[in-house]
């Protein structure tokens, strides 16, 4: 009886360990994932435009979760992505794959260089197209040299437009990149200051980093060596009114809570608002620059000194720009690698008595590199 008591418990215990045993084949028939990626190279380089297909491959058969993550952004759960960069930069592309057993992951380095238009026998020195003439409200306005012709008249060369007050601005493309130089000036602005009298514009560049021939990516200001003297502000804004009359001073008022006016004066008796402007009232923001160097103690011989470097219609015989001086909104530099469109604005605000406004003046831009 006691041999067939014991015989019993052994089967009962042998019922439970096969029972166990059979629950344990069921938690472990779940296979980790086991994933081969078709790009081993966890560090890539593409250009703007290019485009590169990722694919993971499933080893074991096992059944997962698959995410392709962009950054912090989920782009894909299928077992290929494909990465097509819009804009220039470094991306961090990661993949995971992730069951009750196990995940698997694997990520990327991408860095993507902007796609650079090439210099060819037929490329020109000089700016291609205009892209804008905005100007701000001034003396030669709504006539030559301050008018659409006249902005029109320095693509492929040299000629003379005018761009107001403070903030008026004209904005051209080249038919190529121009490239940034190490150690060496890449731009030259002309312009008709004189070694007495300047009449800065403050230079702004953008690369066409999304390639697609539009001046819709950053724009970067070129620093110069007005940058950081008291009475810069690279935060400014000003709205013009349209005057009663159109013989009338046009008002401004800025950000800062001053007013003023564009005074006319009795050499240029046209109106000083531009006339293709229909709405009453305009605003123009950018890089206000210090009056410091402008001297009216003798109102019959008004100066107004260059700055050292960096702006346009700053030094007669031409103003040459380091593409490496540019610099992001918060003042950080940033390495170009070429620039497609360049933008130049009217940078002092000063009404200097029987001269008018402060306008820069522009008479030619040029890729120094292609100038003979």
């Amino acid at each position: 009886m006691k041999t067939n008591y014991n015989k019993l418990l052994v089967a009962i215990f042998s019922i439970a360990l096969f029972l166990t045993a059979c629950s344990n084949d069921d938690d472990h028939g779940i296979l980790a994932p086991e994933v081969t990626m078709d790009i081993q190279d966890q560090a890539l380089q593409l250009s703007v435009g290019d485009n590169s297909t990722f694919s993971a491959s499933n080893q074991n058969n096992s059944v997962y979760t698959e995410t392709w993550s962009l950054g912090d952004s989920i782009v894909s759960n299928a077992d290929t992505y494909i990465f097509e960069p819009k804009n220039s930069g470094t991306y961090n592309l990661s993949y995971a794959a992730v069951n009750e057993a196990g995940t698997f992951a694997y990520e990327y380095t991408i860095t993507v260089l902007p796609k650079l238009r090439p210099i060819t026998d037929d490329s020109k020195a000089f700016v291609t197209a205009l892209l804008d003439f905005w100007p701000a409200p001034g003396q030669f306005i709504n006539k030559k040299p301050g008018n659409l012709e006249s902005a029109e008249g320095i693509i492929g060369g040299r000629g003379l437009v005018s761009l107001g007050g403070w903030g008026g601005s004209v904005t051209y493309t080249f038919d190529h990149t121009v490239l940034n130089h190490a150690d060496k000036n890449d731009l030259i602005i002309y312009g008709n200051a004189m070694p007495t009298f300047s009449e800065p514009g403050v230079i702004y560049v953008m690369q066409d980093d999304n390639a697609n021939g539009l001046p819709d990516d950053k724009w970067y200001e070129i620093k110069g060596s007005g940058h950081d003297l008291e009475g810069t502000d690279r935060a400014y804004k000003v709205t013009y009114y349209r005057p009663a009359t159109a013989d009338g001073d046009v008002p401004w008022e800025d950000n800062n809570g001053n007013t003023g006016v564009i005074a006319k004066n009795a050499f240029h008796k046209q109106a000083y608002y531009p006339e293709w402007i229909t709405e009453d009232s305009y605003t123009i923001s950018g890089t206000l620059l210090s009056d410091s160097n402008i001297d009216m103690s003798n109102p019959s011989y008004i100066t107004s000194k260059p700055f050292e470097y960096g702006y346009a219609d700053n030094t007669s015989g031409g103003d040459q720009i380091d593409l490496a001086d540019a610099i992001d909104a918060d003042g950080n530099p940033v390495n170009l690698s070429g620039i497609d469109f360049i933008k130049i604005q009217t940078g002092v605000q000063a009404n200097m008595g029987w001269l008018g406004e402060l306008s820069t003046e522009v008479t030619g831009i040029a890729d120094l590199n292609l100038i003979d």
